[in-house]
Parts: C-alpha cells; sequence; structure tokens
C-alpha cells in the first residue's frame, strides 16, 4: 500500500507557507491528515490502556504523569504498524524536508519516546524542550510529529497539545487533541510545548502516535552540549517551579549518580 492511499492530498506550497509564517517555532497543524477509513483502523487497533500499561513504559514523575508509550513496533498491531511504516516512508522524508526546509530528515526505526501514547484521566505533561542528540547514532532531532486519535473529545477534557514561546510565558498554540489531527513542530532550544491536563472520566484516555526526526548534519542553533529533556512550569505553576520541579530534578540526578556508581564498580 504507497502512501497515496493512506495520506489525504497535502498542498506542499500552502503548507510551506504556514509553516514560514509560523511561531513561536515552525510549525503547522493539519485536519483528516490521514485517509479516514485508515485512520480509522489506527484508533480501533489502539489497545486498553491497562493493555498498553502492561507492554509499555509508564511515567508517575512530577513532570509527565499518568502516560504509557509503546515503542516496540512488535508491538504494533498491524493498522499502527502500517502508520510508524507511512511517517518513516521516502514520501513523507521529503515532504517534511520541503516544508521545514531541513534538508535529509531521518526517521528514528526504534522510536525512541515516540511510538503509541495513551494519557489516562487526571494524566499530564509540563512543558518543555526534548532531548536534542541521540548519541549512539550520532544524530540531532530536528522535528516532533504527532497525530491525535481521539474522537468525540469535548474541550473540557483537556489534554490539549501547547506550544509557548522561549520564555515559557506567552502559549501560542493549544490544539485539542481531536481525532485524525497532525502537529508538526520543528524541535530546538526554544521549542518549549506540553500537554494540558487530561479530564476525561476514568477509562477513557488521550490517544497519539509520535514520530521525531533527526539529521546527521547539526543545526545552525547546536551549541555541542547534548541535553536531555528540560522542563519549565507555566506561568501558574509558582509552587511546582520553585519546589516541585527542583526536587524531581534532583531525584533524578540522584539515581543517575547512583546508577553509574554501580556501573562502575561491576565494571
Amino acid at each position: 500500500m504507497s502512501p497515496g492511499d493512506l495520506l489525504n492530498p497535502i498542498d506542499r506550497d500552502a503548507l510551506r507557507a504556514q509553516v514560514r509564517a509560523s511561531r513561536p517555532v515552525p510549525n503547522f497543524m493539519i485536519d483528516r491528515f490521514l485517509k479516514d477509513d485508515f485512520a480509522q483502523r489506527v484508533v480501533d487497533a489502539f489497545p486498553p490502556y491497562e493493555q498498553a500499561l502492561a507492554v509499555g513504559r509508564s511515567f508517575k514523575a512530577v513532570n509527565e504523569k499518568g502516560k504509557v508509550q509503546v515503542t516496540d513496533s512488535s508491538q504494533f498491531p498491524e493498522p499502527i504498524r502500517q502508520l510508524h511504516e507511512l511517517l518513516a516512508s521516502r514520501e513523507v522524508l521529503d515532504l517534511l524536508s520541503d516544508v521545514l526546509g531541513i534538508a535529509d530528515l531521518l526517521a528514528d526505526p526504534q522510536l525512541v519516546g515516540g511510538g503509541m501514547h495513551q494519557t489516562a484521566a487526571r494524566g499530564h505533561l509540563d512543558v518543555h524542550v526534548d532531548f536534542n542528540f541521540l548519541a549512539e547514532q550520532q544524530w540531532h532531532r530536528r522535528a516532533n510529529l504527532l497525530i491525535f486519535f481521539n474522537r468525540n473529545w469535548p474541550a473540557e477534557w483537556g489534554g490539549e497539545f501547547e506550544l509557548w514561546d522561549a520564555d515559557v510565558k506567552v502559549r501560542h498554540h493549544a490544539h485539542l487533541p481531536i481525532f485524525n489531527r497532525c502537529v508538526l513542530f520543528e524541535t530546538n532550544e526554544i521549542s518549549f510545548h506540553g500537554v494540558s491536563a487530561v479530564k476525561c472520566p476514568p477509562g477513557q484516555s488521550r490517544k497519539s502516535f509520535a514520530a521525531y526526526y533527526y539529521t546527521t548534519a547539526a543545526p545552525a542553533h547546536w551549541s555541542g552540549q547534548p541535553h536531555s529533556t528540560i522542563f519549565r512550569a507555566r506561568p501558574d505553576e509558582f509552587l511546582k517551579g520553585a519546589v516541585a520541579m527542583p526536587a524531581e530534578k534532583a531525584k533524578r540526578w540522584f539515581h543517575g549518580a547512583l546508577r553509574r556508581m554501580k556501573q562502575r564498580t561491576l565494571g
């Protein structure tokens, strides 16, 4: 099955113009990104949250809570495997390189941090910039693509995908995660983004698929310093920013240091 059988037609010139005019970083949003029947097959194939929890990675920290991700493509039902292959196809890579103006984009076959995502009621993802480098491959992270698979998702259920300015003072975009909506944005040192609190009823979950793109060439903003995810508090999250986030960062540092000590001892 070719990409044209799965993707709705895209006006590249219009999309390129949308990206050039976008703020705070190059980005776009497209509704009905996938063919309707294919998008429906994907959402029908999403496993229940508890089943995904059994095979995926769950998040329970201050910054990211109530989310489970499945990155192992061998665990994907067939329609979701097709989606993974579509987003890594030459046709999609060429499209994204063209509209973003980033040559030679690469898809990550291992889906580090990507794949199937589900967030349950009362889950959230704080504002952050992503890790910027895959050390094993020596690849630079350049763009994130997200597709949402939530039918009949009212605004009061939250879970908006947010894009913030460099100071995390102004929220430029808040896209509801509605069915077959695609959002893409360039990742750099100021591409702060997050997910607002998910307020769906128990038994429901916010479903999405994430694909991340890289280049072997360093971007112009590359400082030479790889970093992991960097979180920031929203303007109305003073206590979280002043207390909870620093405590979580210290906890992660301590566990990392302990792990490195054990590795040196065993080595």
